[in-house]
């Protein structure tokens, strides 16, 4: 028996949220706009997401606003820094080009997102242009847009995601260390890990 709370097709859906706005649609295009140009150079943040056999990866992606590239209308390039080396990202572009990145801006509660397909470049010349306390990023991911457009304030107003009195402490929520060690199968010192971290930081950031 089909049960009439849970929504299964398209039809059920569209009855149930109706049409939608003709500014939601209008906003969406195939090419990166002036306009929209500027807010990915704004942003110093950007989640890209990405598709594989495995499944489904989310990854984020930070350094000084403008890190992200508008190389023309339909392409933008982003430096691939120093990371935990799961590269779960890249073995997934590598295996299914599909795409999303969503940028984000500190203080701005519109989001701008792009769906498209991504390659990996090791080009030496393309490198090069992405250095960062003299440091390369170990590759360059190309994105080409398919469609780009910016998403309404709500959810970051609903969130007060920019309000300094929604910060939290961070002390507060377990530690890096503190997890590591819980799900480690290895005799792991999570404090020691916990007070290198800084100067960690420091030395593997770029």
């Amino acid at each position: 028996m089909r049960d009439e709370r849970v929504l299964t097709t398209l039809e059920d859906l569209e009855a149930h949220y109706g049409s939608p706005k003709e500014t939601s649609l209008v906003k969406e295009i195939d090419y990166i706009s002036d306009h929209y140009r500027a807010f990915i150079e704004a942003a110093p943040f950007v989640v890209l997401s990405s598709v594989g056999p495995e499944g489904l990866d989310s990854s984020p992606r930070g350094d000084p606003a403008g890190f992200v590239a508008v190389e023309d209308a339909k392409t933008v390039l982003i430096p691939d820094r120093r990371g935990n080396n799961r590269i779960d990202t890249l073995r997934n572009i590598v295996r299914d080009p599909r795409i999303s990145l969503l940028f984000l801006i500190p203080g701005v509660g519109e989001t701008m997102r792009i769906n498209g397909r991504a390659e990996i470049s090791i080009d030496p010349d393309l490198l090069s242009r992405f250095v960062m306390q003299g440091k390369e990023p170990r590759s360059v991911i190309r994105v080409t847009v398919d469609r780009i457009y910016f998403q309404c304030q709500k959810a970051l107003v609903r969130s007060r995601l920019w309000d300094p009195d929604t910060r939290i402490d961070r002390k507060l929520l377990p530690s890096t260390g503190q997890m590591i060690q819980a799900l480690s199968k290895s005799d792991f010192d999570g404090a020691s890990y916990d007070s290198e971290y800084p100067e960690r930081m420091k030395r593997e950031i770029y």
